[in-house]
């Protein structure tokens, strides 16, 4: 098993009470030392608690996975995604991208286009930086390691000092009921700030998220202007998005990335 997956498995197995390694390794076929390993890289990332010979679950609501661990998730339905996300921008646009894993998969979708990014992780910069047809502007200040994003003050600095086309967020959960959330309260207000600096504002999230909700709120579903998802959303809470007056979209990585480009709600893979 590969470490993303292992990751994944051991933040998925661990609870309130008590896991042994034993446990673990028998659930993934890792050795014991391997466990020990991982559990002290989770614990690092604060996704764990380590005791004596096992480890629990944090007391925190929507914990945060690392990013190489979301970057393994789901790869067909973000990259679909990706490809309705980028036939929403025109030429010569300025946009911003999010410091999330999908908008490193727009990013890619948006190479070879003439545009101005503000990138605010480094994984979406180094994507669209060495295109000769990109403009790519990314906040200053410290990075944090796992993310390579700036931190809030930084981000958000950087944001006020652009008007953008387009803002391409993520999140950790949207519903109609409780609005979009993050888990970490700096997130919460650097995405506050991306909807203020946009024209248009895009939600980016597989439809497994609109089933989730996490600490802090930083939108309503009436402050954006497109959902693009995935087949996987449940029909209900999507009526939900449009009665909000959400264009959606259906991102379908089944269908011939370059088949045409159908309207909202229809599924597609280039959206």
């Amino acid at each position: 098993m590969q470490r993303s997956s292992r990751h994944k498995v051991i933040i998925r197995a661990i609870g309130h009470q008590p896991v042994s390694v034993e446990a673990l390794s028998e659930l993934t076929g890792a050795s014991g030392v391997t466990i020990r390993r991982d559990l002290a890289d989770l614990e690092g990332r604060g996704l764990l608690r380590r005791i004596h010979g096992g480890a629990v679950r944090v007391h925190q609501r929507g914990t945060p996975m690392p990013h190489h661990v979301r970057a393994a998730e789901e790869h067909d339905l973000k990259a679909a995604i990706a490809r309705v996300a980028a036939a929403l921008v025109e030429p010569d646009q300025s946009i911003i991208l999010d410091n999330g894993t999908t908008t490193v998969a727009v990013a890619h979708e948006l190479r070879g286009r003439p545009l101005t990014a503000l990138c605010l992780s480094l994984h979406t910069a180094v994507v669209l930086g060495t295109d000769p047809a990109c403009q790519v502007v990314t906040p200053g200040g410290p990075l944090l390691p796992d993310t390579l994003a700036a931190g809030a003050a930084a981000s958000i600095d950087a944001i006020r000092n652009v008007r953008a086309d387009l803002a391409f967020i993520g999140a950790c959960a949207a519903s109609p009921t409780h609005g979009l959330t993050t888990t970490t309260w700096e997130d919460a207000r650097i995405k506050r700030e991306m909807r203020a600096a946009a024209n248009r504002v895009v939600l980016l999230a597989t439809g497994t998220k609109l089933t989730r909700t996490s600490s802090f709120r930083f939108a309503d579903l009436d402050d954006l202007d497109d959902l693009v998802t995935t087949p996987d959303a449940p029909a209900a809470l999507l009526d939900g998005f449009r009665a909000a007056g959400v264009a959606v979209h259906i991102a379908d990585p089944t269908v011939d990335a370059g088949a045409p480009r159908p309207h909202p709600d229809q599924p597609t893979g280039q959206g």
